[in-house]
């Protein structure tokens, strides 16, 4: 497994290249933009967070001052946009009331309490919880999205429907802890499920035809 997962990682490497992720400015971006994110482009997050900077409300204690009507009416181009902010308040409440209002003293955390305590916060999944912690704290910890389900589902390393937990463990448990890697694997994926591993996927030409029994004989076109 642990070969196959290289394999995997150095494929995608050698054809799409460093990708960088995530881009942001600072932590408290990159936070908002997880909870932003969920089930909506990227393009529309972008528009979203230029909304929230042109009024200086990216920032922790000044979107915590703000009402979750006028948080809602600025990230209006991310779906469920209402939600959205209620979520994004439930967080600022509980970083106020647990951590004096300060990212830091949360990423102090080691992984599994910060995990921990992120996901007792209402409307944080799994997914939203590691993406915060690999790329706002900065530590190792995979994250698991729908692209990454999709591939390895093809690949015939997961189930269609594998536990989050489960899929985590493949990655955790089988690669370095490092978060560098974690960082670029999980980006390197999200390229690829965009690229190639679509819904209605794109096999010709994909670099993982060698290893993949999905469609296989589409690969050879």
């Amino acid at each position: 497994m642990r070969k196959k997962l290289q394999s995997i990682y150095e494929l995608l490497l050698d054809r799409y290249g460093p990708q960088g992720w995530w881009p942001a400015e600072t932590p408290f971006e990159i936070v908002v933009g997880a909870i932003l994110t969920q089930g909506v482009a990227w393009s529309n997050v972008e528009k979203a967070i230029s909304s929230l900077k042109e009024v200086a409300l990216i920032d922790l204690h000044a979107l915590d001052r703000a009402t979750v009507e006028q948080i809602a009416s600025l990230i209006h181009p991310t779906i469920y946009y209402n939600e959205k902010a209620k979520k994004l308040k439930n967080l600022l409440r509980f970083l106020r009331q647990r951590y004096h209002g300060e990212l830091s003293r949360l990423f102090l955390l080691p992984v599994p309490k910060l995990r921990t305590e992120l996901l007792s916060i209402e409307g944080v999944g799994e997914e939203t919880a590691d993406a915060i912690i690999l790329y706002a704290a900065g530590k190792p910890s995979f994250v698991i999205d729908a692209y990454t389900r999709r591939i390895f589902f093809r690949l015939r390393m997961a189930h269609e429907k594998e536990q989050y937990t489960k899929l985590r463990s493949l990655f955790m448990n089988n690669l370095e802890e490092d978060t560098s890697l974690y960082k670029e694997y999980h980006a390197l994926l999200v390229h690829h499920g965009k690229e190639h591993c679509r819904p209605i996927p794109i096999c010709a030409g994909c670099p993982l035809c060698s290893l993949c029994g999905f469609q296989a004989d589409n690969c050879r076109l």
